[in-house]
């Protein structure tokens, strides 16, 4: 039986959002971070057009959400358990098994066993039960960060991530692959190389290339002085530009000024990306940081890129110190 994951642009029935629920995670950071938090679910509900489920993972994550938006339509505040909010990584992946909705789980050990947190584990079959879904078991480790999808069977993917042995030791490409189109429905996985500087996820792809239409991709250009990424978003551009998809279609590639330098709270670079931006059903949210003209001129390539949809900037600083921004802490449930 055919499996397919939708693309993201494709029709939402919901999206899961979670919300920042743990203190002694967040510390200074908590409050800015909710506070991000509840203005992308605003933008979502509203603008987006979206249903959103709020998930939270604790009894006082949980009264803040209700304070933040308990009187916001289309939002649905779902008390539950995680570590963490990063369910795009700890969720499951929503797809098609036949003409039937599936909800793909995988194991997740912390980004290769950097930060395992009670509940991660457990969010997979909370999401699933909810939304009312099977739960398909795969018994190898995933990120749904570490994959992007065309709709069409095309996967894009990292090497230094999926082929990581702090994930599934010993794979080799031919592995990873098999694995993909067993559990994905992938019918060709483009290879990148390495992901962004200090990203403790191990170069997941929604912080280098994401597709955002059959044969076309999104990936950054270096910005201002001092990016740390040049090199990385330049190799990234030349792979996808000799590259094909599952059709047999030449990738054109849209080049997306980066945020630049953005300094982390241990003053290192942090993994700040305008690629971590979200489609939702009427709008894309893209993760705006430190450099207004940067952020500005990626909010225009983003509209010429989705002109049926409103483009919505939005600050995702207090987010990012917790290593990711706006698709990291979501998962889109397919209509």
């Amino acid at each position: 039986m055919s499996i397919i994951v939708p693309a993201e642009w494709a029709p939402h029935k919901a999206m899961w959002l979670g919300f920042p629920s743990h203190g002694e995670l967040w510390q200074d950071n908590l409050e800015p971070a909710q506070a991000e938090v509840a203005a992308l679910a605003r933008a979502l509900a509203g603008p987006g057009g979206e249903q959103v489920r709020l998930m939270t993972g604790s009894v006082e994550g949980e009264a803040a959400a209700r304070r933040l938006l308990s009187e916001v339509a289309n939002i649905q505040i779902m008390p539950g358990r995680f570590g963490d909010i990063w369910l795009r990584d700890t969720g499951p992946i929503f797809a098609l098994h036949g003409d039937q909705p599936a909800a793909m789980g995988f194991t997740f050990n912390g980004w290769g066993g950097k930060y395992e947190l009670e509940h991660d584990d457990e969010v997979a079959s909370q999401i699933a039960d909810a939304a009312g879904v099977l739960l398909r078991r795969h018994d190898f480790i995933l990120e749904g960060g570490a994959v992007d999808h065309d709709g069409e069977g095309t996967v894009l993917t990292t090497g230094q991530c999926v082929l990581n042995r702090n994930r599934n030791a010993g794979w080799t490409p031919q592995d990873a692959e098999t694995a993909l189109a067993e559990s994905l429905g992938a019918k060709k996985v483009l290879w990148l190389g390495e992901g962004l500087m200090n990203d403790h996820t191990d170069g997941h792809v929604d912080n280098l290339a994401r597709f955002v239409a059959p044969g076309l991709v999104a990936a950054p250009i270096g910005w201002g002085k001092g990016d740390p990424n040049v090199e990385v978003y330049d190799d990234a551009a030349r792979r996808l530009s000799e590259m094909t998809d599952a059709a047999g279609r030449a990738l054109k590639v849209m080049r997306i000024p980066s945020p630049g330098w953005v300094e982390g709270d241990d003053r290192r670079a942090a993994p700040a990306s305008h690629m971590n931006f979200l489609i939702a059903n009427r709008a894309v949210v893209c993760p705006l940081y430190t450099d207004k003209a940067a952020g500005n001129f990626a909010l225009k390539a983003l509209e010429a890129l989705f002109p049926d949809r409103q483009v919505i900037g939005l600050s995702s600083n207090a987010i990012l110190s917790g290593g990711g921004s706006f698709h990291c802490i979501t998962q889109q449930e397919p209509a």
